[in-house]
């Protein structure tokens, strides 16, 4: 457990890359989900600007946190995915800066709608909300309230299947 930091969060630099991949391959049980990063890099899913870290104190990136494109239907809208944290600084508030800095991020590009899988205890103090109130759904089995989805503007949320980036393999 680290102790007590104020977070930085920033975008990504490619003199992050191999951090970022170090930090995910901790956070993850398995490699898939940094190779996933890896492979979003060169996909057409990859906004510039969206790949955020939270630094420690020395500016070495432990936490991440990705939005890259994807659908509600046709609707443009952004997928969290992935977010970690390295183990050595989880439960400090690495991963919450990241979020919510990344969030804002996209929110100053114009972009409107935000989908996430994730720990349904955890992604609702961000805004979050379950996808399926909404008419919202995936194409493939997960537990309802684990699939959750925000609007970064006044705009209402648009119902429809969430349609993810090819290297999702969804």
């Amino acid at each position: 457990m680290s102790p007590h930091w104020t977070w930085t969060a920033r975008p990504e630099t490619t003199d992050d890359i191999d951090a970022v991949r170090e930090t995910v391959l901790a956070a993850f049980e398995t490699p898939l989900e940094a190779d996933l990063v890896d492979t979003l890099r060169t996909d057409e899913a990859w906004i510039d600007g969206l790949s955020y870290v939270t630094t420690d104190a020395t500016g070495t990136p432990v936490g991440y946190a990705l939005l890259t494109r994807c659908h509600i239907d046709e609707v443009p809208t952004l997928c969290l995915a992935p977010v970690a944290v390295h183990p050595a600084h989880q439960r400090t508030g690495a991963g919450g800066t990241v979020i919510e800095a990344a969030l804002t991020a996209a929110a100053r590009l114009g972009e409107r709608f935000v989908t996430v899988l994730g720990h349904p205890a955890y992604y609702p103090r961000f805004g979050f909300t379950r996808a399926s109130a909404h008419g919202i759904g995936v194409t493939f089995d997960v537990p309802d309230e684990s699939l959750m989805a925000q609007a970064l503007t006044e705009a209402p949320l648009p119902s429809g299947t969430i349609r993810y980036a090819k290297p999702f393999g969804v």
